[in-house]
């Protein structure tokens, strides 16, 4: 058994989040350099220029790459052999949220009543959690600032089991093709298939913290996500919606057992600067 007091998680979600929204991963990066040089359209090349340009400059000054700076995404790991002791999970989590957005000087763009007040809660919380339990005495946190020009972009369809391979390439596609140049791109696509409504929604979410040099491990979904990155860089959106090979960076797909009566499939659209960071603790 290991003890774990909760502020040094309050403490790590702080650093996480004003590291995410300063900092673009790495693996994203170097996709968009290498983009930038493979572009054969002079407009869809300056413009590529330009992002790399701006994700090395908020580095170096250390602003925000984006001045959405998210819904508060995180991701925790809990290992089995870990007792928390301190003010509860939730609240702890929460309290780093509010300290990354004050101490980061971040836009705070959450509201407390969806529908009717709209009132910002004037601290980016709540932060939305998913909390999973898993072997060992580590915890790991995962920060995904989450814009919402992407986000608004996100779509999920119930199929039934008669839907082929060409229909779920479609549907993200299409999803894209909707989507047009509102999230910015050259986009990343998070595809979550199986499960359930829900479940679904939330592999799509999970699948855009996947770094981008890593395929599925299941070679057909490996090949599946070559397949819709292909068919969507075909469609000449280009960066920023200006035409050009370069409409998307990656699609990563997660997958999960399912209802013998369905096939969910979600779309999760994230810009090009698709914001995670990660520690264990």
């Amino acid at each position: 058994m290991r003890v774990i007091n909760t502020s040094e998680i309050k403490e790590k979600v702080k650093e996480l989040f004003i590291s995410a929204n300063y900092n673009l991963p790495e693996d994203i990066f170097k996709k968009i350099k290498i983009c930038k040089d493979s572009e054969e359209k002079p407009l869809a090349k300056s413009i590529l220029e330009k992002l790399a340009e701006n994700c090395d400059a908020a580095k170096r000054i250390n602003v925000p790459i984006c001045q959405d700076t998210g819904m508060a995404i995180v991701f925790l790991e809990i290992g089995q052999e870990v007792f928390l002791e301190g003010e509860a999970l939730e609240d702890s989590v929460n309290g780093g949220v509010l300290q990354a957005y004050e101490e980061g000087f971040l836009r705070k763009s959450v509201v407390s009543d969806p529908l009717f007040e709209r009132k910002n809660t004037n601290n980016n919380t709540p932060a939305v959690i998913f909390t999973k339990i898993v072997p060992g005495d580590k915890i790991t946190i995962i920060a995904a600032p989450k814009g919402f020009g992407s986000e608004n972009m996100s779509a999920i369809k119930m199929f039934t089991p008669s839907a082929k391979r060409e229909d779920i390439i479609n549907f993200v596609v299409d999803t894209v093709k909707n989507a047009g140049s509102n999230p910015c791109p050259p986009i990343i696509v998070g595809v979550g298939i199986g499960g359930d409504f829900e479940y679904c929604a939330y592999l799509s979410k999970k699948a855009l913290i996947r770094d981008t040099d890593i395929q599925n491990e299941n070679k057909d979904y490996a090949q599946l996500e070559k397949d819709i990155l292909s068919a969507i860089n075909e469609t000449d959106i280009g960066p920023q919606g200006f035409g050009g090979k370069t409409t998307c960076l990656a699609v990563n797909i997660e997958y999960f057992p399912t209802h013998i009566a369905g096939l969910p499939c979600a779309v999760n659209i994230g810009c090009h600067v698709t914001r995670h960071a990660k520690a264990v603790i």
